[in-house]
């Protein structure tokens, strides 16, 4: 039986396999730009319109960068039999989403959905052998 913990942020997501009591793991970078919109400037005169940043355009190219990323990360880890998901922030429950609208079948196998900060690669090989019973 294939186990598989992902462990993701915006960065990178670290990927722990755990089968016939073998251990592997593994690190797939998101690739994923981070954008700090400039622009926007002040009337010269007093009480004038402002120029304001579209910020939608920058959304827009994220959310098709995490899209990409998210697929890069089903294509590692289709072949498990159980998942589990942990993640500092709002990325982990956007995969699980995504995993649920594209991908059911693996949306099935998500035995674990978990908020985890950043930690080291140890403690979160000792997490997911917790989540899984090992």
């Amino acid at each position: 039986m294939k186990q598989i913990g992902i462990w993701l942020d915006k960065q990178q997501a670290d990927c722990v396999v755990f089968e016939n009591g073998v251990e592997k793991f593994f690190t797939i970078p998101s690739n994923m730009e981070f954008f700090n919109p400039k622009g926007g400037s002040r009337s010269k005169t007093r009480w004038g319109p402002q120029d304001v940043v579209q910020d939608s355009k920058y959304l827009e190219r994220e959310k098709h960068q995490l899209k990409r990323y998210f697929e890069n990360l089903v294509t590692s880890v289709k072949i498990a039999d159980q998942l589990a998901i942990f993640g500092p922030a709002e990325t982990a429950d956007k995969f699980l989403a995504y995993l649920e609208k594209d991908h059911h079948r693996l949306a099935l196998k998500v035995k674990a959905l978990d908020k985890a900060d950043s930690m080291t690669d140890n403690q979160f090989k000792a997490l997911a052998r917790s989540v899984f019973g090992i």
